[in-house]
């Protein structure tokens, strides 16, 4: 093998030219439109996979033999016929035209390479293992799952244009973070975080990253909506990429409807990473499943510090009651419901710390579980489970639930 020059082409809305109708051309020119190239396939017949990307526009597909004059006016060419003989008249002929070859028979014949391409955003790495494409695909995969996770160094150094990302950080375990949230940290040049967000990600930022303080608790704001909006909005014009890192799901019973709305209307180009609520994950990591057949078939998830609440309401609905928020009023929220006619007997878990090392949970029902609560110092963050799947907890939670004496007596 020669020595190789490593190039990155730009072949939007340049012709390039596949000859060759199987599965190959297929990944090819599949490629080729994701980078925008004005492609030209040249076959007699196409597999299923071609035919669909020529229906679908983009594709010229002359349905036909290999013919002298195929490769006029095109930048690049790739060759992929499976026949020795043509694949060598469309080198030859790409090498009299001075055009770029791709040989998808022969490496060591081809003038050009195409390499397993691993992307993460605007980063881009090529892999090349001497002409030993299944060695380099298992590379590009290797290095792709870095890049997901955000391990690799990917943040720009390199002034450019500022966006903001808001991201879920799931309900406690930073391992709970999906892996795209984590690369929009690795790229960040701010975060601006919650209180209850999975803060020992902050450890893993570059140096040199900004982290602002935006965490909310009752009757303590260190920013307030107005601000944290303003700041996304001034922070993304200044050309920095900002994450908006918050605990759950940003659009569960959080802001992040109002902080997208505020970029969209500045103009800033913005992107939303869900996350794993807590409202479902915090009481499955204590074994209790918010739907269960033959127990619940629906889940309603409420914000528990809202003085408008229509606990009447809830105490008609069938299913699972997840309730946010709501220790500090634990025992008002649990009378209302039984003034409106729930069950005192009806089981309640309350989840501490879910997903976390310190996870506790207690069991009770809706006429006791205030005392049991106070009586083991039950604190936020706590996610509150009212109805029958809340006693699956006692079975189900392993060693995680902290049981009272006759929990559910």
């Amino acid at each position: 093998m020669t020595a190789r020059q490593p190039l990155l082409l730009d072949v939007a809305g340049r012709r390039v030219v596949v000859v060759g109708g199987g599965p190959v051309a297929a990944r090819r020119v599949r490629g080729l439109l994701v980078d925008g190239a004005d492609v030209h396939v040249v076959a007699p017949a196409v597999c299923e996979d071609l035919r669909d990307l020529a229906a679908a526009g983009g594709v010229t597909w002359h349905a036909r033999e290999y013919a002298a004059g195929d490769l006029d006016g095109a930048w690049l060419v790739h060759t992929a016929t499976g026949d020795r003989c043509t694949d060598d008249a469309v080198a030859a002929a790409a090498e009299s035209a001075r055009t770029w070859c791709v040989r998808a028979d022969d490496a060591s014949a081809s003038a050009a390479w195409t390499p397993a391409v691993a992307r993460a955003g605007d980063v881009t790495v090529a892999v090349t293992a001497g002409g030993d494409p299944r060695r380099a695909r298992a590379v590009r995969a290797a290095v792709q799952g870095l890049l997901d996770a955000g391990a690799l160094p990917v943040r720009r150094h390199r002034a450019g244009p500022g966006r903001v990302t808001l991201v879920g950080g799931g309900p406690g375990d930073p391992g709970l973070i999906t892996t795209r949230g984590r690369r929009a940290l690795a790229e960040a040049d701010v975060v601006v975080v919650d209180r209850l967000a999975p803060r020992a990600l902050l450890d893993e930022l570059e140096p040199g990253v900004e982290i602002v303080e935006a965490g909310k608790s009752p009757h303590a704001h260190t920013l307030t909506q107005e601000e944290i909006n303003r700041l996304l909005v001034e922070r993304a014009r200044a050309g920095q990429r900002v994450v908006r890192l918050k605990g759950g799901d940003p659009f569960v019973l959080g802001r992040g409807g109002e902080e997208l709305a505020a970029c969209r209307e500045a103009g800033v180009e913005v992107a939303v990473v869900p996350g794993v609520t807590s409202a479902i994950a915090v009481p499955a990591a204590a074994g209790v499943p918010v739907t269960h057949r033959h127990v619940a078939r629906q889940v309603t998830i409420v914000s528990a510090h809202d003085a408008e609440t229509d606990w009447e309401t809830l105490a008609r609905l069938r299913g699972t009651l997840v309730l946010l928020m709501g220790v500090a009023r634990l025992g008002e929220h649990m009378a209302r419901l039984r003034t409106h006619g729930l069950d005192p007997t009806t089981p309640v878990a309350v989840v501490e710390d879910g997903t976390l090392p310190g996870q506790r949970t207690t069991l009770g029902t809706v006429a006791d579980i205030a005392a049991r609560a106070a009586e083991v110092g039950v604190t936020n963050p706590a996610v509150v489970v009212v109805g029958h799947v809340a006693a699956l907890a006692a079975v189900l939670g392993g060693p995680a639930v902290a049981r009272p004496a006759d929990p559910l007596a």
